[in-house]
């Protein structure tokens, strides 16, 4: 049977604000958005005046989280290949592929290397074929130029896009923050901020020599965003990311060794972050992700030179992201490419999107809700954020994947 979203507010493709109407479903497609007749049979539901958009697409987590992922509205997730063991085999593909089913999309990213290593390409080929969407290598930049420029001729071959992690090793040799004041002050290994431009400048050459599509995971630095700017105005097939951990904290929230805000990168200074803003506003950063990566106090309860980096990110992604929003950085609409059409475009799978013959994952959201972030309520496996009692705005209030409520 056929089912009719009504007294929706949808948010639809190049409408910068949500337009009042309804969506027809039938099975798990979207039939129609906003116009259509009324008499058409059909189940109907009360959307009560609320948001009505696409589901999130979270573009590169570390752990599959169904409780987080319902709590924040996600409804397919891009496993980085950062698991144990590594996904660096088909065998392992198929088997987190089907990890969050019936009620989450869960797309596992292939590991550019063996076991991560940067060493020796693994079998990227079979691994597409058992249902890798991406290939990515994972938290670590491959130092190897020679690797990197055979990986992006194989990957541009098989139309896969290549999602890197953007710091040369070199440079950062195990730091825990980012050159400043801060990590001065507290004593803190620290590493040029240039270690992102120069391994982005590296990759965008080699983006130049191949003609393969790579997505920068997370651009925190003012240089990065620049060369992503000039490699965008040459047409060169390069999107980048972020999260809302640098897009609203500086290298300022470190300043009592709570190993929460130990991230990766790591946080910037607030010149950086603001640059990381204005990237938003222009178009520069396709897509905000939330990174989600749950660490238990065996890893966070520690020095912070010692901490694990990485923050429990799923549960407020929309909440925090709604603040470009409120701010007016950006229009909600906007933000839904960020957070759904375009990480769903770059995993060339239907759905992001509120359109006919698309997949029907979409939420309803109540943008003015106001709560809490409490790391003892958290829904995630572990409560390792930043943000924790921090007052938000902004609460989903259904799921659907399919057509169908979950």
């Amino acid at each position: 049977m056929k089912q009719i979203f009504t007294n929706a507010r949808l948010i639809l493709p190049d409408e910068e604000q949500p337009v009042s109407g309804a969506l027809m479903v039938d099975d798990d497609r979207i039939v129609s958005a906003k116009d259509f007749a009324h008499s058409e049979a059909g189940k109907e539901i009360d959307c009560g005046g609320r948001i009505l958009a696409p589901g999130i697409v979270d573009l590169g987590v570390f752990a599959i989280d169904k409780p987080a992922f319902h709590f924040g509205g996600i409804t397919r997730a891009a496993l980085m290949p950062d698991q144990s063991p590594v996904l660096d085999l088909p065998a392992m593909i198929k088997h987190n592929a089907v990890e969050g089913k019936p009620d989450l999309w869960s797309h596992p990213i292939a590991a550019a290397t063996k076991g991560l290593e940067g060493k020796q390409l693994a079998e990227i080929g079979l691994m597409k074929r058992s249902g890798a969407k991406a290939v990515a290598t994972g938290r670590h930049w491959i130092a190897d130029s020679g690797l990197m420029l055979k990986l992006l001729q194989y990957c541009h071959a098989l139309d896969l896009p290549v999602i890197v992690h953007s710091e040369d090793a070199g440079l950062t040799n195990g730091a825990v923050a980012t050159n400043g004041e801060t990590a001065t002050r507290l004593g803190l290994s620290s590493a040029t901020a240039a270690a992102e431009a120069v391994s982005i400048a590296r990759d965008i050459a080699l983006v130049r020599e191949t003609g393969a599509h790579v997505h920068f995971r997370q651009v925190t630095t003012a240089e990065g965003l620049e060369l992503i700017r000039g490699a965008k105005s040459d047409n060169l097939p390069v999107t980048c990311g972020i999260t809302p951990g640098h897009l609203l904290l500086s290298d300022f929230a470190i300043h009592d060794f709570r190993t929460f805000t130990r991230l990766s990168p790591p946080l910037r200074s607030e010149e950086h972050r603001l640059a990381c803003v204005a990237a938003v506003q222009d178009g520069t950063i396709d897509v905000i992700a939330s990174g989600h990566d749950p660490r238990g106090a065996e890893d966070k309860r520690l020095p912070y030179a010692e901490a694990a980096p990485g923050m429990a990110g799923a549960e407020t992604l929309l909440a925090l992201s709604l603040t470009l929003v409120r701010d007016d950085t950006i229009s909600i609409g906007r933000l839904f490419e960020l957070l759904s059409t375009n990480p769903a475009k770059i995993l060339g799978v239907e759905a992001g999107l509120l359109q006919p013959g698309y997949e029907a994952d979409f939420i309803l959201v109540d943008e003015d809700s106001p709560w809490r972030v409490d790391t003892r309520r958290m829904a995630a496996a572990a409560g390792n954020t930043p943000f924790d009692g921090l007052p938000v705005q902004g609460r989903v209030t259904a799921i659907y994947k399919g057509g169908r409520a979950y």
